[in-house]
């Protein structure tokens, strides 16, 4: 892809049930802090799945001046405080014209709080009671819409709404938008917050979520106990930005953005390809852009979400994907085990991850992974963290309907 301008990370921000700044979230990934634990936001006492990830330590009104605390659901406050984050210490505002910054931020669900409280509102007191605001705190953009108006972002602000690969869509299409020309910067991510009694009633009754009590026996990505994956909240944000541009500042540079895959499978609006084509197509895409060579170190940050169908489809994805020989070397672990699963912000933070690996050296672990299913037998860092010399790194989404998106990272 020699043709196209590069894209380069150089700022980072988290929102996270592991953890609400870069370092907190960071030592605790790699320690292995399992950050599930039961839901507080309200009584469980008639739910079968009783455990989520909750965000334990943010104070939106770090991030934001109380009357927009006041005029924004959860999912945007958490997206705000990540952007911030990532933006302050890019330092890209100010070194790009407005029109040529853009954002792109996603978001699996949007405003479910909001929609919650005023439905409540509607039925218990009628339509005169419902917030004028409520339209605006729902909607799905309003993420990105508000990360534009902070910071004078007059360049494309969209969202991405694919589910589970919210996040990801939403920095390969960033990725895309720099290299091809119409903008040089593009603060993205992707924000989620779900934990509400509708969402985990519905999860519940598709037989979605796991019902174990035990928060180190709940998320188990590709063991063979496994039986349903745990709901996490949050939001991870980076700043993208053309190479040269950032070079020629002086940026600090995480790494480049190298690839991109994006697919449907067109089969199924909650299951995965039994023969796991989509998400090997979008694989194999983002390894092409990417230049890959056989020989190279991987780490692949799965989409490993502890269902029965999501991490044998996976293995089967990679395997396909790399080849058996290459998939047996690389390192997979799923942070999921951690943070439980994020939705429309897991891509996002997982890019995040890819990243800090590049950086950093260290594998984090897929925890609490204690039997082997014969069907998913890569090597997952079980339960430790471990020190490698990663070449490439990618992060898988797959999301209902069939959504599959793969991103690449290498370093500079």
């Amino acid at each position: 892809m020699n043709e196209y301008r590069r894209v380069v990370v150089t700022g980072m921000g988290i929102v996270s049930p592991v953890g609400s700044d870069m370092k907190t979230a960071w030592d605790n990934l790699v320690s292995g802090f399992n950050g599930i634990g039961p839901i507080t936001y309200f009584d469980t006492t008639n739910y079968k799945a009783k455990l989520g990830a909750q965000v334990k330590d943010f104070d939106p009104l770090a991030y934001m001046e109380k009357s927009e605390t006041l005029r924004s659901d959860r999912f945007a406050q958490y997206a705000m405080g990540a952007a911030v984050q990532a933006v302050e210490e890019s330092g890209v505002v100010g070194t790009v014209a407005p029109e040529r910054m853009a954002v792109y931020f996603g978001s699996g669900i949007g405003g479910l709080n909001t929609v919650t409280t005023e439905i409540g509102k509607l039925e218990s007191r009628g339509p005169h009671r419902v917030s004028s605001l409520c339209v605006p705190m729902m909607i799905a953009n309003m993420a990105a819409g508000m990360i534009a108006i902070r910071y004078n972002c007059q360049g494309p602000a969209l969202p991405a709404v694919t589910a589970c690969a919210s996040g990801s869509n939403a920095i390969g299409e960033a990725l895309r938008l720099i290299r091809h020309g119409y903008a040089d910067a593009v603060i993205t991510g992707g924000a989620e917050a779900s934990i509400v009694p509708v969402g985990i009633a519905g999860f519940i009754n598709m037989k979605a979520l796991s019902t174990a009590e035990d928060p180190n026996a709940a998320s188990l990505p590709f063991d063979a106990r496994r039986g349903g994956f745990v709901i996490g909240e949050g939001a991870g944000a980076l700043v993208l930005e053309e190479y040269e541009h950032a070079k020629a500042r002086g940026a600090k540079i995480y790494g480049e953005v190298c690839g991109y895959g994006s697919t449907c499978d067109a089969y199924h609006i909650t299951a995965p390809h039994p023969e796991a084509e989509g998400g090997a197509r979008a694989m194999v895409q983002a390894l092409t852009e990417a230049g890959y060579r056989d020989g190279e170190s991987v780490y692949v940050n799965a989409h490993g979400t502890g269902t029965p169908l999501n991490d044998a489809g996976e293995t089967l994805a990679i395997k396909k994907a790399l080849g058996e020989d290459a998939a047996y070397k690389a390192l997979v672990s799923s942070t999921k085990s951690m943070t439980g699963h994020m939705l429309g912000a897991a891509g996002a933070v997982e890019a995040i991850v890819c990243l800090k690996v590049l950086k950093t050296g260290t594998v984090p672990p897929t925890i609490n992974l204690l039997e082997k299913d014969p069907k998913c037998d890569l090597n997952y860092v079980p339960n430790q963290a471990v020190r490698a010399s990663v070449d490439l790194c990618l992060s898988n989404s797959l999301g209902f309907g069939g959504h599959n998106a793969c991103l690449a990272f290498r370093k500079v």
